[in-house]
Formats: structure tokens, sequence, C-alpha cells
């Protein structure tokens, strides 16, 4: 018998400061192809699943915006022996340099998710379980692959 899971966990859904919403975290390959989707509740913090989302791969360079910057992440990605394109965060004491032109390359995950709002289920996420949501999503990443 599988344990009883909360509400909020069952459903990935968490209070912030718009209301509720889903926060998904995506990996996509060098072209812009999706590799991986976590979903998580609105108000949890990206580190949580950094690691979990890079895990298994093998990547030269790994670009992230600024919500994935801890030094945790930053150093398992390094030992990997990739190269990390993460800007700093702000409030940072000593601010790490990175490639500002490879950076822009990062707007591949932005267009991804643009062509899964295509995909009015996904867009208004009409599933209310985690599970059906994310099939959902690798729904909507096979016919990107397909396209």
């Amino acid at each position: 018998m599988e344990p009883k899971k909360s509400d909020q966990e069952a459903q990935a859904v968490g209070k912030s400061r718009g209301g509720l919403s889903t926060k998904i975290h995506a990996a996509v390959d060098a072209l812009g192809h999706p590799v991986r989707f976590i979903l998580m509740a609105g108000q949890a913090s990206g580190y949580a699943q950094a690691g979990t989302l890079v895990e298994g791969f093998a990547a030269d360079y790994v670009l992230a915006d600024k919500g994935y910057d801890s030094d945790a992440f930053i150093k398992t990605l390094q030992t990997t022996g990739a190269t990390v394109v993460i800007p700093p965060r702000r409030n940072r004491k000593v601010l790490r340099e990175y490639d500002k032109t490879l950076y822009k390359e990062r707007n591949l995950v932005e267009r991804l998710f643009q062509k899964l709002k295509a995909y009015r289920h996904i867009a208004t996420r009409y599933e209310k379980l985690k599970r059906n949501d994310q099939a959902m999503l690798y729904l909507g990443a096979s016919m990107i692959w397909l396209a």
C-alpha cells in the first residue's frame, strides 16, 4: 500500500505572492529539446531540485539563471568537469565571473516554455494532480521532439 501524501505533495501546488502556483524546472539539450522536468510547489526554492535536475547528465556547460546560484550546486557541477555559466546573485560578497555571451544561450529554456504554452492543458494547469500535470508536460515535450 502506497503511503499517503499530503495534498500539497500530490498536487505540487503551493502558495506564493501571486496565489497558488506550481514551478516547473526544466533541463534542455544544446538544441533546446527538453530532457527533464521537475514540478514543485510555487513557494519552493530552486536550490532543492538543482542537483536532481542535472543528475546523470554529462554536460560541458551548464547554463542557469540566478535562482540556481548556490555554492554547493556550483561545486558539484565543477567536480563533474562542467563549465558553470550562472550569474551570481547581487547579494554575494564575492561576485563570480561568468561568460555573458554564452549565458545568452539560456534563452533556449525560455523558448521551450513558450512552445509548451501552446498546449492549453499545460499553460492553464487543468490537471489537479502532479502526476497528471507531469504526464501532460511529457506529452507536450514529445510533440516538441517530433516537430
